[in-house]
């Protein structure tokens, strides 16, 4: 058995739970979501070096900002499959007093989260500062973060990435999801990105590119060689070629399940293309 073999069962119940937490408020973000589910999926399972018992500093560990903080469902689904917290808890998704917002939030003290995100272009500066900290204490551990494609019309980023190579921040992983959509439409109609991989050789990163950013070698392989090229005086960053709405047919390739629940007869047409593995909720 392949190491995707071992890690699909894991991948499909979180395709799962996605579906359902959103379907459950008729609320949330799907799309992106699902289009992130194997990089989520090695990254934790896998790729981190994390202590399950959360401390918010993340001193001594690997730690992970999600920027795009619109795709929570997915981020709540494995933090509760990894042992974070309770799986139950997925039930409160977006529901009042929850932990689990629509956008992942601090103030309730749920683990695995260490900022409030969703306000997008602040999760690159971020990253960048804990980067930072981690040399000023002598802490060798990575700084990983996930940021949207649609997400880098934000100007922010690029005061940010201009200054993270000047500085050689070279403990910092951020990755894009690029999957060409946001919640208007097509990012090439929207506002087009152009060459990624080009601007960021330009402010001075490594780069990598994931061809295809939903299968799980592919992304195995591509956080492994990050990995590899930190150390060596440079931010890295890997460009993951991803499919919004991947493993749900009526998702994929359009930017209409952004922020789209499914109703009753889709749900179940959904959760039939990713059967049961781990045991739902």
């Amino acid at each position: 058995m392949t190491e995707s073999q071992n890690l699909e069962p894991f991948v499909q119940q979180v395709r799962r739970d996605i579906l359902r937490q959103v379907h459950a408020v008729n609320s949330g973000h799907p799309g992106g979501s699902l289009g992130c589910t194997e990089f989520f999926s090695v990254l934790f399972k896998e790729v981190m070096q994390y202590d399950i018992n959360f401390k918010p500093d993340g001193e001594n560990e690997d730690i992970f900002f999600l920027s795009n903080g619109h795709i929570s469902p997915v981020y709540y689904s494995v933090l509760a499959r990894c042992g974070f917290f309770d799986v139950k808890e997925l039930n409160t998704f977006r529901k009042i007093n929850s932990r689990l917002q629509g956008h992942p939030t601090t103030h309730e003290g749920l683990p695995g989260i260490r900022i409030a995100s969703g306000s997008l272009g602040q999760g690159m500066s971020v990253s960048i500062g804990a980067a930072q900290t981690k040399k000023l204490n002598d802490d060798e551990h990575i700084v990983y973060s996930l940021h949207g494609d649609g997400e880098l019309q934000e100007g922010q980023n690029w005061e940010a990435i201009m200054y993270a190579g000047s500085k050689g921040i070279d403990n910092l992983i951020a990755t894009i999801d690029h999957n060409g959509q946001q919640i208007d439409g097509a990012t090439k109609e929207v506002m087009p990105l152009n060459n990624i991989k080009d601007k960021f050789t330009a402010f001075d990163w490594q780069v990598i590119e994931v061809n295809d950013g939903n299968d799980l070698d592919q992304v195995r392989n591509g956080l492994r060689k990050a990995r590899q090229l930190t150390g060596k005086g440079k931010p890295t960053v890997m460009i993951l070629n991803t499919v919004m709405g991947n493993g749900v047919d009526y998702m994929m390739h359009t930017h209409e399940w952004h922020g789209k629940a499914p109703d009753d007869e889709l749900l179940e047409k959904g959760l039939a293309q990713n059967p049961e593995t781990l045991g739902d909720y």
